[in-house]
């Protein structure tokens, strides 16, 4: 495989290992709901995998250490041992008894863009780890791992459309296929903190549930569906705003913030009509 070689040449000469390719999601709606006794705070969400991904493999390895990591592609800068990859690793091996593993991240994703990439990541980690030494976990049990991670890393694990509640991790499965339409993902050089989205956010309980505003024809969705930290965070960051106006001014069906930012997208029923301004920002299209 060419982009297996291009990028993994330090581990041709193993003879076992596993590959794969940890996508992003984006947020259809997002509604905060109230604020918990714990701090936390309550919203209702659907999480929607779409085919940005960065790539993930582990290999057999003869090290007297627990792992070996390394990484390519957007730069990574903390210390290797807080990466969420290997935490995810940590927490097996502390479970169950896994040898000595190679690992190698190539990072496309970007980070503090609402698209779950670090998530994506500890979740494929613990799905590889059950097959390449073939563990036996369930989905069940690898979703119990992944909770202890971060909120919205279960859902890596099916993978599929939820209606996500609480913290963002108790799912329930809905009908929702976007096959066919065209996405186009921009994520400009702003990092917006959770405790700045947070901060303008005035919860309460929407009149009606993002679970059934889904169902509604997407072409109904611009008028209906909301992310509540866009009336927070576009104050402080016009560019978010003007790039979901330019969006739907290129002919979106649907534009958005997912999550808390800062990346904007954009659902389009035919191939989208690229910006020339949007070309200095981290843009992403692809086909759902």
């Amino acid at each position: 495989m060419l982009f297996k070689t291009s990028i993994f040449k330090a581990y041709l000469s193993r003879t076992l290992n596993m590959l794969c390719f940890p996508n992003a999601k984006i947020n259809l709606g997002l509604n905060v709901i109230e604020k918990r006794p714990d701090g936390f705070h309550n919203i209702e969400t659907v999480f929607y995998p779409i085919p940005l991904c960065d790539a993930l493999e582990i290999a057999e390895n003869d090290s007297p250490e627990q792992y070996e990591f390394s990484s390519s592609g957007i730069p990574i800068d903390i210390d290797s041992s807080q990466n969420i990859v290997v935490k995810a690793f940590e927490l097996i091996k502390s479970n169950l008894e896994i040898p000595s593993t190679a690992i190698h991240l190539h990072k496309n994703i970007p980070f503090g863009a609402g698209l779950g990439g670090g998530s994506a990541d500890a979740a494929y980690m613990i799905k590889m780890l059950n097959d390449f030494y073939k563990l036996g976990l369930s989905f069940q049990q690898m979703e119990e791992f992944a909770i202890q991670i971060g909120s919205d890393c279960p859902f890596f694990i099916k993978n599929q459309p939820v209606f996500a509640e609480g913290k963002g991790e108790i799912f329930s499965p809905i009908h929702l296929d976007l096959s066919g339409y065209h996405i186009v993902l921009i994520k400009p050089d702003i990092h917006v903190s959770t405790p700045e989205a947070y901060s303008g956010i005035s919860p309460k309980k929407p009149q009606k549930s993002l679970k059934e505003l889904i169902r509604l024809p997407l072409n109904d969705w611009k008028d209906n569906i909301i992310n509540d930290f866009e009336e927070s965070i576009f104050p402080n960051h016009s560019e978010l705003k003007n790039l979901k106006d330019e969006l739907y001014e290129s002919g979106a069906i649907y534009a958005a913030m997912s999550g808390s930012g800062s990346s904007m997208f954009g659902i389009f029923k035919e191939e989208a009509r690229m910006s020339a301004s949007w070309k200095k920002h981290f843009i992403w299209t692809g086909k759902l």
